[in-house]
This record gives structure tokens, C-alpha cells and sequence, in this order.
């Protein structure tokens, strides 16, 4: 790659994630958090303008600019990147549907099983299928010291100790409060994005969202709050812990592990999570009330097809693809289609309060994005 100024040079190599494209000397792919608007060039601009909230990549456009004419010389942006932003809504919403309906399917499998058990067999099983999707693939699972760090971190801190409090927690605790706890996730996303990703700072439009859509699922879930349960308060505890441990693998995960496939390293924690899981299954948990029911099968199953396989991958095809805060902020949406779900699944009366926390959702999710809409105003009038 050539550069005609030696400013520019540092400038790209600082954010440059793509290649030459039809032989014009700058990268088609970039994360663009910290290049200026324009870059000029002794006879060329770069002209960077925003787009879609939320997305690294995926918020700009890129044209080459004749300084002398004006005219567009080349474009890398609508015709290149239309395709790859419509995948990128489907994952994400695709992603909200799948772990709204995750807290459900959870509740019918621990009818069953027990909540290690169940945990660790529908890792196992997505796993195997991982597995068998990386053979097929020829997908290159990485031995690098960071790729191993990775591994680990999500096998312990992402699958194993989150999901076996999840799954048991959910048998103490109000499925309501376990959502309020959980919807933590957010805050702390924020807090080591600002932290560990220098170009993901947190602002006054993140907080202010993040804060508004945390006090919608409050808002929501307001009834659950009283529990009776002597074990309620560990399991409190123990759904206050698991955002915080899930909230510093994502960030790790985009700071250390671009280069890795979303697959690889799904597929590698997810294995050795199960045998974690499995094994404390073991030594802890009884099988004598065990039942193998259709409903417990099914429900196994489709924690680890649809929602682990798919929405895992999905969702870090996804972080490298947007900024972390803005994808944490499907903990907000996934409760109120667990809510939905309920009514239409289990025929649950829904309360006035979810239209009115559901409403505060909206605007967080809005104002969290603040800072995009004050550019395009600002934009207008420049």
C-alpha cells in the first residue's frame, strides 16, 4: 500500500482493516472511530460520511475525491456494503428473538433436569455441531497464546460459571428479577469498553441511555421483585455476578480476538465448558428425579442449536462489527420478548406496566444513539 504523505501512512496503518480494492491505494474495510472527516491528500480527499448508528464498519462511506473537481472518483460504500449491513439487522434481530425466548426454554428444560446437567449437555451438544461446522468449513482454529487466552476466558468466565448460575438461580428467583439483574450487563459492557477499547469510550448519549432502558426493564418487571425463597438472596447474588463476567469477556473478545472466527473460538469454549459443566453435574447433582420428557429433550435441543449455536456465532459475528455497548444493549430488548412470549406461549396476563417499560426501552435504545442523530443534525446545517 503507498501513501503520499507520511501523516497519512501513520493514520492508516492505525486504522486500516482491508486491503487495496481495483488497485486505488486505500483500504475499502476500516474502523473509522478516530479518523477525521476528511483526509486530504495532495490531489485526492477522503471523504467519510456516517450512516447507520451503532456500526464500526458499517457506519460510513468512503469516496476518493478529485480536490480539483469536486467529483467522485470512487466509491466503496452502497453497492458494497448494502448487502453486508441487511445481514447485519437479521443477526440482530435474530439474536433478540432467539435469547428472548431463551429464559423460557431454560424454565421447561429444568422441569427435567437439573440446572448443571442441563447446562453442560446443551453445550456438549452445540459443541459437536460447532465442531462438525469447522471440519466443513476448513476453518483454522488458532493455537496462539491469545487465541488460547481467549478460549479459556470465555469457557470459564462467558459458558461456565454465568450459565451455571443462570440455570441456577432460575429455580430460586422470580424470572422477572433474574431479568432486572441481569439487565446490569450494559453498565459494566460500558464501563470496560471505556476501560479496554480505546475508541469505544463511553459518552453522556451511552449513559443516559443505557440508564433509561435499564429503568424500563425495572419499570417491566416491578412485580417480581418480592421473592420468599430462603436461597433468593445467593441466587440474587449470583445473577448480579454473571453480566459482570460475560461483560468483560465481550470486551476481550473484541479487543484481542478480530482475527479469530466467531465459530473457532464458540466451538472451543463451549466444549470445555460442557466438560466443566458435566463434571460438577457429578459431583453435585442427583439423577434420581431425572425425567426425560419430550418437553426436556426439545428444550435441550434447542438451547443448543438455535439458541448457542446460532446466536452465539451470530452474536460475535456481530462485535466485529459494531461497538460492544450498542450490542449489549439486546439485554434490554430480550426481556420484553420473553414477556411476549409468555403471553402467547403460557396465556400470561400482561400488565400495563410493560407497554410503559417497553416505551423507556425504546428511548434508551434511542438516546444511547444520541450522538449519531446530533451529527446528522449537525450535519444539515454545515
Amino acid at each position: 500500500m503507498t501513501f503520499l504523505w507520511e501523516s497519512d501512512k501513520r493514520c492508516w496503518e492505525r486504522t486500516a482493516t482491508g486491503v487495496n480494492v481495483r488497485g486505488i491505494p486505500f483500504p475499502c474495510k476500516l474502523s473509522l472511530e478516530s479518523v477525521a472527516r476528511d483526509t486530504w491528500h495532495k490531489q485526492y480527499r477522503f471523504c467519510v460520511r456516517r450512516h447507520t448508528p451503532g456500526f464500526a464498519s458499517l457506519s460510513h462511506s468512503l469516496y476518493l475525491v478529485s480536490r480539483q473537481s469536486g467529483s467522485c472518483q470512487y466509491s466503496c460504500a452502497e453497492s458494497e456494503l448494502n448487502s453486508e449491513r441487511t445481514r447485519v439487522w437479521l443477526s440482530y434481530i435474530t439474536a433478540c428473538l432467539v435469547w428472548g425466548s431463551t429464559w423460557l426454554a431454560i424454565k421447561i428444560g429444568l422441569e427435567g433436569v437439573p440446572p448443571l446437567l442441563g447446562a453442560g449437555l446443551r453445550f456438549l451438544v452445540a459443541s459437536i455441531i460447532l465442531y462438525a461446522i469447522v471440519k466443513a468449513a476448513h476453518i483454522e482454529i488458532p493455537r496462539t497464546p491469545e487465541a488460547k487466552r481467549i478460549y479459556a476466558v470465555l469457557a470459564i468466565l462467558s459458558y461456565t460459571i454465568p450459565f451455571a448460575f443462570v440455570y441456577w438461580s432460575e429455580q430460586h428467583i422470580p424470572t422477572g428479577l433474574a431479568s432486572i439483574l441481569f439487565a446490569a450487563f450494559p453498565f459494566w459492557v460500558g464501563i470496560f469498553s471505556h476501560i479496554m477499547l480505546e475508541h469505544e469510550r463511553l459518552n453522556a448519549f451511552k449513559v443516559a441511555g443505557i440508564t433509561i432502558g435499564f429503568a424500563g426493564i425495572v419499570v417491566i418487571f416491578a412485580e417480581d421483585l418480592r421473592v420468599e425463597d430462603a436461597n433468593a438472596f445467593i441466587a440474587m447474588l449470583m445473577m448480579l455476578a454473571s453480566p459482570i463476567m460475560q461483560a468483560y469477556c465481550l470486551v476481550l473478545v473484541k479487543k484481542i480476538g478480530q482475527p479469530i472466527s466467531p465459530i473457532a473460538f464458540t466451538c472451543v469454549g463451549m466444549f470445555f465448558s460442557s466438560i466443566a459443566l458435566l463434571l460438577l453435574s457429578l459431583g453435585l447433582e442427583a439423577y434420581d428425579e431425572v425425567v426425560w420428557s419430550t418437553e426436556t429433550v426439545g428444550s435441550i435441543l434447542y438451547l443448543a442449536t438455535i439458541g448457542s449455536v446460532v446466536v452465539f456465532v451470530a452474536y460475535y459475528w456481530l462485535l466485529k462489527r459494531m461497538e460492544a455497548v450498542y450490542l449489549s444493549l439486546i439485554s434490554f430488548i430480550t426481556p420484553i420478548i420473553a414477556v411476549a412470549l409468555g403471553a402467547i406461549v403460557l396465556d400470561e396476563q400482561l400488565d400495563p406496566n410493560v407497554m410503559l417499560g417497553s416505551a423507556l426501552v425504546l428511548v434508551g435504545l434511542v438516546v444511547a444513539n444520541g450522538r449519531y442523530f446530533y451529527g446528522r443534525v449537525s450535519e444539515v446545517f454545515e
